[in-house]
């Protein structure tokens, strides 16, 4: 079982033509756990996706999850399945993939907050703490809500939205540990040097907030 505790840089990614060639160029560049984001495209699709998907993954160490369906996760021997507050529930998740499957609950609200820490949850994801293209219509949440919400709990919390390179030192000093990111490295010309400016920068800002003054 991966321990999500180490895990940093979290890639959402829906289905593409250059998969075999962009996942594997994502974690070269420090991307540690991965998630199957596909709303649209067919259950078959979704499922040689997965299956790749799942491949490269562990090839390299790295947990993979599909987003929204334990069956999908069951059908491709994926690690787990993410789901929203209007999907199936963490104790489906839980009763279909067992103890040992990571289970990620969305968050977008302190009730909302409140009601998912009694929930058998691997981890949690809060945000999006700015307006997003993936969240049409979903009004940011800030960073408060995040930070807050990670002080609440000792399992991990993903902050989702507009997460990149420039930003995540920031967001980093503010309590933040866990993240989300999408855009920066699925519309990136060069996924590998994306995430590993990313990754470089949250390294950065980490050993700075860890590391003691003498």
């Amino acid at each position: 079982m991966f321990d999500l505790s180490t895990r940093q840089l979290y890639l959402c990614v829906g289905l593409r033509d250059d998969l075999g060639v962009f996942l594997p160029a994502a974690l070269r560049g420090g991307v540690d756990i991965v998630q199957l984001r596909e709303k649209v495209a067919p259950p078959e699709e979704q499922l040689d996706a997965a299956r790749l998907m799942r491949s490269i993954c562990h090839d390299a160490g790295v947990p993979f999850i599909v987003n929204d369906s334990p069956e999908l996760a069951l059908a491709a021997g994926a690690d787990g399945v993410h789901v929203g507050q209007d999907d199936v529930s963490v104790t489906h998740c839980r009763a279909l993939l067992g103890r040992a499957a990571i289970v990620g609950l969305s968050t977008h609200s302190s009730e909302e907050f409140d009601r998912a820490l009694d929930e058998d949850a691997t981890y949690f994801s809060a945000g999006p703490i700015v307006p997003t293209p993936t969240k049409l219509g979903r009004a940011g949440t800030g960073v408060a809500y995040a930070t807050t919400s990670q002080t609440r709990t000792p399992r991990p919390v993903f902050v989702t939205g507009g997460v990149n390179a420039a930003n995540v030192a920031g967001l980093v000093d503010a309590g933040l540990r866990h993240f989300v990111v999408v855009r920066a490295l699925t519309e990136s010309n060069d996924p590998e040097g994306a995430a590993r400016a990313i990754r470089s920068a949250l390294d950065d800002a980490l050993l700075a907030v860890t590391v003691q003054p003498t």
